[in-house]
């Protein structure tokens, strides 16, 4: 049997057997597990950067940020509600644009809102907007989830796909564990030195799981954004170098720079309606509190479906 075909580039698999065990054992194995060790902690980061408002938000109201506790609870239920929009173009991607290209960007396209959070978390005098700007774009993070999901299972025999499945799913999901140790350890310590920025302090007592983090703390709450940089960086750099598109299931993905317009297109496509809707849920003066959560969401996913 021969090893897979190559196209266009190292990266491209032009012929992908799984089911038949001689190519399994002497080549697929090893390929489809490569690309599966390497999906997983790109989906943690996923995760992690998606859910990251959750923490933020509190620790925002523990350092006397000037909005009010309904304003900055908007920003979880734009990350919610963005993210979950993200998944209906994200489903498409791995056909459209190829199983590589597509996590190589997705995974880089989340530098974004966690270098921007980090920046606006250190000014307490930017407006509202800014920080909701950047919840958006995290939803980025819970696109991922089904472009990965959709990607990893191209590369299994049917009688592995579900164990496949089960372990970039289980261990992906980790990253909202990930993120709530993580994110309350970075802000106690100045990470970056002086290029980190300064902290601020805590001005009510906070804490995380493991104990109580006092008043007084030196905080710096920008970290929750700027940490994930220091895995997302090598990670991207991995998964282009690690990952494979399958031309049996992306058979015309074009140049890596039509893929990454693709993906880019359907994720523009997605965040329109995401936004239009977020303007019709969300209280003022964010937005305008026209309709309920249970209108603008089954609003916002049939319409960036019909888009997509």
């Amino acid at each position: 049997m021969n090893n897979t075909t190559r196209s266009r580039s190292a990266a491209d698999i032009a012929d992908w057997l799984p089911e038949d065990e001689d190519f399994w054992q002497s080549t697929g194995k090893n390929v489809a597990y490569r690309n599966l060790w390497l999906s997983v902690p790109a989906l943690l980061c996923g995760f992690a950067v998606w859910g990251m408002w959750g923490i933020i938000t509190v620790q925002m109201l523990n350092l006397g940020f000037p909005f009010t506790q309904a304003e900055l609870f908007t920003l979880t239920a734009i990350a919610g509600i963005s993210g979950a929009t993200m998944r209906i173009p994200a489903s498409f991607l791995i056909r459209l644009a190829g199983g590589r290209n597509t996590i190589f960007l997705t995974t880089a396209m989340l530098l974004a809102p966690a270098l921007g959070t980090g920046m606006a978390l250190q000014h307490k005098d930017w407006p509202l907007w800014a920080f909701q700007l950047m919840a958006l774009w995290s939803g980025v993070g819970g696109g991922n989830f089904a472009s990965s999901m959709s990607n990893i299972s191209t590369f299994f025999p049917k009688r592995l796909q579900g164990t496949a499945l089960g372990l970039n799913a289980g261990l992906g999901n980790f990253g909202v564990t990930t993120m709530q140790i993580v994110i309350p350890l970075v802000m106690t310590v100045g990470l970056f030195g002086s290029y980190g920025g300064e902290p601020m302090t805590l001005m009510k007592d906070s804490g995380w799981i493991f104990g109580k983090i006092v008043a007084g703390t030196p905080t710096w709450i920008q970290n929750a954004g700027f940490a994930w940089v220091l895995s997302l960086v090598p990670l991207s750099a991995l998964c282009w170098w690690g990952m494979n598109n399958l031309k049996t299931v992306s058979g015309d993905t074009g140049s890596p720079l039509v893929a990454f317009a693709k993906i880019t297109y359907l994720y523009t496509l997605a965040f329109v309606p995401a936004i239009f809707m977020l303007y019709l849920y969300l209280p003022k003066p964010t937005g305008l509190g026209l309709i309920s959560m249970w209108v603008a969401i089954p609003l916002d996913i049939s319409t960036s479906w019909r888009l997509c």
